[in-house]
């Protein structure tokens, strides 16, 4: 079984925003946010809706990082270990 570092509190990931510069906050998956149910639905599944081809199959979740500085919103793609 494979779990993403950054959802299980393993790793800590530092961004910089794009547009400022400022380092951004972890928000969680992308899918947790496609509706009000999809935080709690299975894991695998919503990997077929996160808009990455292959995820489930190289094992990578998708994070959603947020710059409470200038409000820009950036994806980042992790390997799952």
């Amino acid at each position: 079984m494979h779990v993403c570092p950054l959802c299980n509190g393993l790793q800590q990931a530092s961004i910089s925003c794009s547009n400022c510069g400022k380092i951004l906050t972890d928000a969680g998956k992308l899918t947790d946010y496609l509706d009000d149910y999809s935080a709690y639905m299975d894991i695998d599944i919503m990997k077929l809706f996160d808009g990455v081809e292959q995820s489930l199959e190289v094992h990578q979740c998708v994070h959603l990082f947020y710059c409470s500085h200038c409000q820009q919103e950036q994806l980042c793609i992790t390997k799952e270990i």
